[in-house]
This record gives C-alpha cells, structure tokens and sequence, in this order.
C-alpha cells in the first residue's frame, strides 16, 4: 500500500528519531578522547566541503551569496572546532577542591535541530558539530526552503562521525519536510529537547512542545553612532556587516542612530562605503515592498541584494550600492523599515545627543528585537557602560560589525549560529549556544560543616518583636493546657 506524502513524512521522522535513540544509547558511552576525534573529523569534512555546500545554498533557496555562505561554514567547522576542541564533556568535568565540589557532565539524549532557511547548512554542522561534542544524537528539521542543501550538510556530517567511529544514526535529516513530522520531530518521547533557529512562530511552537527547548528570537539590532566614535571605520564596520551574506544573520544591523553632530560625516563616510540613501519617495516604495501590511518581512526580498530590491521597487540605484539607507523620523508601523529587515536595507535616525539615542536605540528594540544584540560605535566608555547596564539585550557590540560580533566571528564571545535572547524575548538562554548547553551537570557533593543553631533566647530581636513572640508564647502554653485537660477527660471517660 502506498502511503500518502503526509504520512511518509511521519513515518521517516519517526524512524529517524528511532535509529537516532538507538545510535544515542551507544554514544553515551564515548570517551572524551573518542568524542574530540569524532567533532576533529567533521571539522575536516565541513571545512572541504564549504563551498560546494554554499553553492548549493544559495542556488536553492536565493538567499545570501555565494563568498559568505562559504565563510559561514568555514566557521561553523574550523572556528567553532577551535573554540570547544579542549572543552571537557565527559566524566568528571570540574572539581573544587575548596568546596569538595565534582561536577559530571552526562548528555541530555536525542535533539531536535530545527534549521532556518536563512543559513541552511553552516547551521546544520554547527548543531551537529556540538551535538556530538556533547554525546547527544540528533535529528535534523530542514526549512522547506532548504530542504536539498540541509539534506547534504546533515549527511556530509554523518558520514564523517560514523568514518570516525560514531553510531550509525547519529545524525538525522528529514527529507520529505511537513509540519506534522516537524511536530512529530519536537514532542516525540524519545526526543530530550529542541534546538530551534527559526521564526518565531516556530520557535513558539518549541516552547509549547512541552519538551525543554533551547530557541532564539528575533534581531532588530540598531548601531548607536555616538560622537567620539572614528567615523570612517564606524561606517565601514556596518556596512560590512549589513552587507555580510545579504543581511542574513540575525545579529545584523537593521537601523543606525547617529548623532546630529556628527551625522552628515557619518552619511559621507557610509557612503564612500557603498551605502545609498533614498529620497522621502524612494523610502515610501522600498517599504511597501520590503515589509508586509502585517509587520512581516517579505519573504521575497530575504538575503538580497540591493540592485534586487530596488527594480522590486522600481527605483534607480547607483551599480555600485552595498545597501539601501531610509531616513526615518519614527518607530512603528507608521515607518514599517524600522521593523527587523533580514536584506540590504537600513533605517537611518539623527538624535540630538546620546541620551536621546539611548531611548531611540530601545524603541527599535521593543519593535521587534527585544534581549538580542545592540551595536555601539563609541570610544567613550562611561556612555558604553551605560548603554551595557540599561539596555534589555544580552549581547553590546562595541565598534565592530554587529553580524559578525554577534556570532563571536570578530569578538572573544563563542561561535555560535544560535544567539539566546534570554527571558526579555521568551528565551531559556541568554548567550551563544555551546556544547555546554547541550549537558545535564551531576554534581557530588562532600560533608562540609554543621549548621550552627543558636538557642532562640539567644537570638536578637527587637521590642516589637519580642512582644509578639511573648504573646505567642503565652497563646501557645494556654492551648497546651487546653489539650491536656480535653485528652484527660477523654481518658477518664474511657475508664468509666
């Protein structure tokens, strides 16, 4: 009997999640020296492959282009091997001796990876990468977008953990992609928790699985330009990071907020480095069709170039422009490019001094990129500190580009293609996503002391409350009594 599409969607899921389980109960018994092979061998396959997969990438789902794919899984396999290659994940991994403390890490089981079709494969070799650095299978959900190239990615990082001595099973990827076996995927009882990059719909439905679940939310990252920034390289830094695999990354800027002071140098500097600004017309063509009636980006225009979006728009652009620029006076669905714009375009605000910024830099945020990431290009760092202390994100990108800085590409934070948003955007985790994320911790713990009791007559209070205590003392003593003497009647009653 054939099966309908839906169902065989179900079914591979299932066994997926099945070989998966089978594969996860072989690897919990891996040996630190087995596991750091394993992830050294994925490295290898991930960094030889990198730009075929990007190829295939970009052919597939438009997004993007081909140069940064290819950096995108360069670092997902060799950065991110160096950042967790000599991390302990198995047996005792800290002991404190002064506290008499052993921490032993023991992997959380199977994972649901659910894939973005924004960066389809460097995303699969990073889950996977620290999947299995932390002895956990998992199972992958492509985005329907991404389906071929996430496909690849998955089996690539398969066949290099099995070569090197993994479980057959250990990764998994579903092929024929359906909302049901993406569920089936997140509430199945073997799965212990979900990994989710993804809209936020999606990541909506990770925490609603009623599994525990690690999923992100969006970025609306503003880079605040303040006036002791160095111009020139402020301009540069975010159009490299706007531009940088077409806006894709959701550590990207979305607005700058300049200074008025120092605003029209800022605007020659962006453009030298490739940015065009539109007119009052041009902004009104560009937001009809880069943001939809509802708030949403327009799918259409997801990692595009700029010369893309401007015929969409039926405008004329420069052959050389890096991105658009929209002069924006407001936040809202009134000014519908101050919303999060996975592509080429950026607001522009002029504010009067940092104050004003501050408060302007939260606006954007509370559009759309709440507890996320904020850029800010300044050399003053009493104005750094107290944008670090104020603001409702968790990661503030000082003077670099913010889609790099975010990912932990250009700053000391971890590599990681799942940024936390933490509980400001309804997140269970608030950094980068690492191999650590991915254990349960025992801990054994050694007799240390004895609690000291102090008598309570000993203790210290003062005249209130010792009137009250003396009152409730004497309230205790009469009930007492009145017990006593009800029991004995009752005794009394009984020899008679």
């Amino acid at each position: 009997m054939e099966l309908d599409r839906d169902l065989c969607s179900l079914q591979e899921a299932r066994n997926l999640i099945r070989a998966a389980r089978k594969a996860q109960e072989a690897l919990m018994n891996f040996t630190q020296e087995q596991v750091d092979h394993i992830i050294d061998v994925m490295r290898e396959a991930g960094e030889a492959n990198a730009a075929r997969l990007a190829m295939m990438a970009v052919s597939e789902t438009g997004m993007g282009n081909y140069n940064d794919k290819c950096f995108k899984n360069y670092f997902a396999s060799r950065t991110l091997y160096e950042s967790i290659k000599d991390m302990k994940t198995v047996g005792i991994i800290r002991e404190d001796n002064k506290q008499k403390i052993w921490e032993i890490a023991e992997p959380v089981g199977v994972i649901a990876g659910i894939i973005p079709t924004t960066n389809p494969t460097s995303t699969v070799i990073y889950k996977a990468m620290i999947a299995l650095k932390s002895r956990n299978a998992i199972v992958f959900s492509p985005h329907p977008s991404a389906v071929r190239c996430t496909n690849e990615a998955a089996k690539l990082m398969h066949q290099a953990a099995v070569a090197a001595g993994a479980p057959e099973g250990v990764i998994g990827c579903i092929m024929n992609i359906s909302m049901g076996a993406t569920t089936e995927l997140m509430k199945h009882p073997s799965v212990a928790l979900i990994l989710a990059t993804g809209g936020s719909a999606l990541v909506k439905a990770a925490y609603s699985s009623g599994k525990p679940a690690l999923g992100v939310g969006p970025g609306n990252v503003p880079a605040f330009v303040e006036r002791s920034a160095d111009l020139p390289k402020a301009a540069e830094y975010i159009v490299m990071g706007k531009t940088f695999d077409n806006g894709t990354i959701c550590a990207s800027e979305q607005a700058i907020v300049a200074e008025e002071c120092i605003a029209d140098e800022l605007i020659t500097h962006l453009k030298r480095n490739g940015a065009h600004f539109l007119n009052p017309e041009e902004v009104q063509k560009v937001s009809k069709v880069v943001i939809l009636p509802n708030g949403g980006v327009n799918p259409k225009v997801v990692g595009k170039d700029p010369k893309f979006i401007a015929q969409l728009a039926g405008i004329s652009i420069p052959d050389q422009t890096k991105c658009l620029a929209a002069p924006l006076s407001g936040v809202g669905s009134q000014w519908p490019l101050s919303y999060e714009k996975l592509t080429t375009v950026l607001g522009f605000y002029r504010v009067a001094d940092w104050h004003v910024g501050c408060e302007r830099c939260l606006q954007l945020l509370e559009a759309g990129g709440i507890g996320h990431s904020l850029a800010i290009h300044c050399n003053n760092e009493e104005i750094i500190r107290e944008f670090a202390l104020k603001k409702p994100i968790n990661r503030l990108l000082v003077n670099t580009p913010a889609a790099m800085g975010g990912v932990g590409a250009t700053t000391g934070l971890s590599p990681s293609f799942t940024l936390g948003c933490g509980t400001w955007a309804g997140s269970s985790v608030s950094e980068n996503v690492t191999p650590l994320h991915l254990l349960n911790i025992k801990r054994v713990a050694w007799h240390q002391r004895i609690p000291e009791r102090k008598p309570v007559e000993s203790m210290k209070v003062d005249g209130t409350a010792q009137v009250a205590l003396s009152q409730t003392s004497q309230v205790d003593a009469q009930l007492v009594q009145e017990i006593i003497k009800q029991v004995m009647q009752h005794l009394n009653s009984i020899k008679c």
